[in-house]
């Protein structure tokens, strides 16, 4: 488990964030404050960052009683991804390796993290990661596991970001893909709906991991996913949250496709902030 202090700061101005957002009195917010106090006291150390996000957001839904806080943020940076999505596949068509292009878009998408950031430039994100040297490149690894691999598990992260996902599910065209996205809504993470709304279900199986928490955490989710898990030769995963409840399973299936966006996970992979990583454990 990756854990820091400065965890514990980044969920609380993700937190800071979301009680500005939401129309509740000064009081409940204090109330909210109090709570989080409380859990972190009798938690942190023993669960990792993601774990704690989920048992706070429980926390502050008993408060606003919104269960989904993000809801229309999300279906705007779906529509956003929708709205390029012909550009980008003419991109992908025309460049000379449409897969290696086709992931690298799927690493921009990564930015778009309410979590992380609450303004990005997506325009940006994509030159940098179409040009840009990934500080840690699997890449080559990754399209030899594609080729081999009987059944791939692929582990969604954001909303928007899914959009993205689907032109590299379309462009490798794998036989036997499962998308997974999660148990219910959690900051911008992309849900059932998501995933139904941008089309992902019309390209390839999709299911939930039955957990609402912003990462994957495999013996706490469904049945379904615990046995796709066991049996996938290879499983993708997108995005920081991912990584960090499932890098200490050290599984060579895993390959970890990322923006690094914080000094925390930065220290621990040896790389800069904001670079862009397709990592797997077994390749060195």
């Amino acid at each position: 488990m990756i854990s820091d202090y400065r965890c514990f700061f980044c969920v609380a101005r993700a937190f800071e964030k979301l009680l500005e957002k939401e129309n509740i009195t000064s009081e409940a917010k204090s109330y909210f404050t109090r709570d989080m106090a409380e859990l972190y006291h009798r938690v942190w150390g023993t669960s990792s960052a993601p774990e704690f996000s989920r048992e706070l957001y429980n926390i502050l839904e008993r408060y606003t009683q919104n269960h989904d806080p993000y809801k229309q943020a999300k279906r705007e940076s779906n529509d956003l991804v929708m709205s390029m999505y012909d550009d980008l596949k003419r991109m992908i068509n025309i460049s000379q390796n449409p897969a290696q292009t086709a992931l690298r878009l799927a690493l921009a998408g990564n930015i778009i993290d309410f979590a992380a950031k609450s303004e990005f430039n997506l325009e940006t994100a994509i030159k940098d990661a179409l040009d840009s040297e990934l500080s840690i490149n699997h890449l080559e690894q990754l399209m030899e596991a594609i080729a081999s691999a009987n059944l791939i598990l692929y582990l969604g992260d954001n909303a928007g970001e899914i959009v993205f996902d689907k032109l590299f599910i379309e462009t490798i065209n794998h036989h036997n893909l499962i998308y997974v996205v999660r148990g219910a809504p959690v900051i911008n993470d992309a849900t059932m709906e998501d995933a139904e709304y941008i089309g992902m279900s019309s390209i390839t199986k999709v299911i939930s991991n039955e957990y609402k928490a912003p990462s994957t955490i495999p013996y706490k989710s469904g049945k379904i996913f615990q046995g796709y898990f066991e049996e996938a030769d290879l499983i993708i995963s997108k995005g920081q949250g991912n990584l960090e409840g499932l890098l200490p399973l050290n599984d060579g299936r895993i390959f970890y496709l990322l923006m690094v966006k914080c000094f925390v996970i930065a220290e621990f992979l040896k790389v800069k902030k904001d670079s862009f990583v397709v990592y797997n454990p077994a390749s060195g």
